[in-house]
């Protein structure tokens, strides 16, 4: 099945939005990255697009960290997993057939706890090597992941999701749609 053009653009555009936030919003800000896959996944309908689209976007702004100084926009081995960990989050997006407010928010919360837990393995697994942060056992690992908990907050990504297909589906519904009129 093909897409609108212009919706898929409005798609491109909210996406692109919600990473340059990342920069914008920095050091205080949500993390958007999850409800850009969530959303690229579920809405955009070419699969190779859905998957590239977040990901170009995350290096887009990982770039502007980089080059304006703000912060370390490129640092390690854990950020590639993270960019895998967003490609995961996109095919489980793939599966959000029917996108109303609940399943929005279940899909966002179990991408959230996703991201927690993958990312939080990769850091022990990979950058724990470096650091030394943690013991190579078990009781370290559990140690990973309750200092990791505080953080957890910033990866419950209900904020951007409802954002992007919020704003998505008004601009479908309404804006962009010739067959329904806004009567006074």
């Amino acid at each position: 099945m093909k897409q609108n053009r212009i919706n898929v653009l409005l798609a491109v555009i909210l996406i692109l939005a919600a990473a340059m936030s990342r920069v914008i919003l920095y050091p205080n800000n949500f993390s958007p990255i999850i409800g850009m896959a969530l959303f690229g996944g579920a809405i955009i309908k070419d699969k190779r697009f859905a998957f590239v689209l977040p990901l170009l976007a995350m290096f887009v702004s990982d770039c502007m960290f980089e080059f304006s100084g703000i912060a370390n926009g490129f640092w390690g081995w854990g950020q590639l997993v993270g960019y895998a960990i967003l490609g995961v989050i996109t095919v489980f997006g793939f599966r959000l057939k029917k996108v109303n407010a609940l399943n929005v928010i279940a899909f966002s919360l179990i991408s959230s706890v996703i991201f927690f837990v993958l990312s939080n393995l990769s850091f022990f697994l990979i950058d724990n090597k470096i650091y030394h942060t943690y013991s190579n056992d078990l009781a370290g690992l559990k140690n990973c992941y309750v200092q990791a908990l505080p953080f957890f907050k910033w990866h419950v990504d209900l904020t951007f999701s409802v954002i992007l297909f919020g704003t998505y589906y008004l601009a479908t519904q309404f804006a962009f749609n010739n067959n329904k009129r806004v009567t006074a």
